[in-house]
């Protein structure tokens, strides 16, 4: 099935899908609020399902030649003490890859590379479903865990919901790490990975009412909050500026019955948004798009193949959507011998590809 593709959001997810359509005959055209792609994000952990979407559309080589190979990890106590290291040796047997280590704007310019320029349109919010859905043949929202278009179809009651949770993140240049370090306190962790550009990506999560901090004091709260916690995270807050911190409350979207209406597809956290304890929100917007595409080239109707997408895709990112809110709820979890077992056990299984 071929036909006009109306692409409400130029992320990754939407990116990734006007490539992946384009290449199967249709015709994107991707619909970006802002002016331009965003220059902002830390590192993410591309995982080998995620590569071998990206294989398909021609660019998994492209990141395993940017990005940096995480080769080792280790969750520990905020006194230092380890409490289980990640199997990467294991995860690399197993798919033929290890986990990839890529900043949000070094993915967003590959994707953006593989677009043909005419098909974007930057600075053009969609504030109206219904003319794009008349005039395309398919709709892909991929405009994020706020998705307006989920909420227009869905209702209400399916906008994102706070999850407790503030996370700050940033890098730091000329401070190269080789490993991933998690430092779990009491309902709070610090983590420290590799990045592209000899640079070390960090991220810090901690519970906190919606909307708690302002602006302006972000690294005196991270001191307060995590300055007498064990190495890695000393250092790095003794080299963190103010104005090099991201910070933002998290959000998840609750469960969908399913992940198309009419002839609109939701992708990525337009339809799953997640806690970010697993490391799989851009995994798994690649996947989507990959799966979309290969759903609809299948299917003898858009129809048919939206229903194929959601098929195959819903079921398997909502179990990754609920592992993901059993992580972020581990670090609250006493006692802590029993918080420490329960992710042991889970490292010993490895992690989901």
């Amino acid at each position: 099935m071929k036909g006009t593709v109306a692409i409400i959001g130029g992320g990754i997810g939407g990116l990734a899908a006007a490539v992946a359509l384009d290449q199967r005959g249709w015709r994107p055209t991707v619909y970006e609020r802002e002016p331009d792609l965003s220059g902002a994000g830390t590192a993410l952990g591309i995982w080998p399902a995620a590569l071998r979407a990206l294989d398909t559309i021609g660019l998994g080589d492209r990141v395993r030649t940017l990005g940096q190979p995480q080769r080792a990890g280790t969750f520990q106590r905020l006194d230092g003490g380890r409490i289980a290291a990640i199997d990467v040796a294991k995860l690399e047997r197993r798919t033929g890859d290890p986990v990839i280590l890529l900043s949000r704007p070094a993915l967003l310019a590959l994707l953006c590379e593989a677009v043909d320029p005419s098909v974007l349109r930057f600075a053009t919010p969609v504030r109206d479903l219904d003319p794009l859905r008349r005039e395309h043949d398919l709709v892909v929202a991929a405009d994020g865990i706020f998705s307006r278009v989920r909420v227009g179809l869905f209702g209400a009651g399916w906008r994102a919901r706070y999850t407790g949770k503030t996370a700050w993140r940033g890098w730091l240049d000329g401070m190269a790490t080789k490993a991933f370090t998690e430092t779990w306190g009491a309902g709070a962790k610090f983590g420290v990975t590799p990045q592209e550009g000899d640079r070390t990506n960090w991220y810090a999560t901690t519970t906190a009412p919606e909307g708690a901090f302002s602006p302006g004091a972000e690294l005196a709260e991270l001191r307060s909050r995590f300055g007498d916690w064990a190495a890695p995270v000393g250092p790095i807050l003794d080299a963190i500026r103010e104005d090099g911190i991201l910070r933002h409350d998290l959000y998840a979207v609750p469960r969908l019955a399913s992940f198309v209406r009419h002839n609109v597809a939701l992708i990525g956290d337009a339809a799953h948004g997640m806690p970010p304890d697993l490391g799989r929100g851009a995994c798994e917007a690649l996947i989507d798009a990959v799966a979309l595409a290969e759903a609809l080239e299948r299917a003898p109707t858009v129809a048919d193949g939206l229903q194929r997408y959601d098929r195959q895709r819903r079921r398997t990112v909502q179990r990754l959507a609920s592992i993901a809110g059993a992580a972020a709820g581990l670090t609250r979890l006493r006692p802590l011998w029993l918080r420490d077992a329960l992710l042991r056990a889970a490292m010993l299984g490895g992690p989901p590809s």
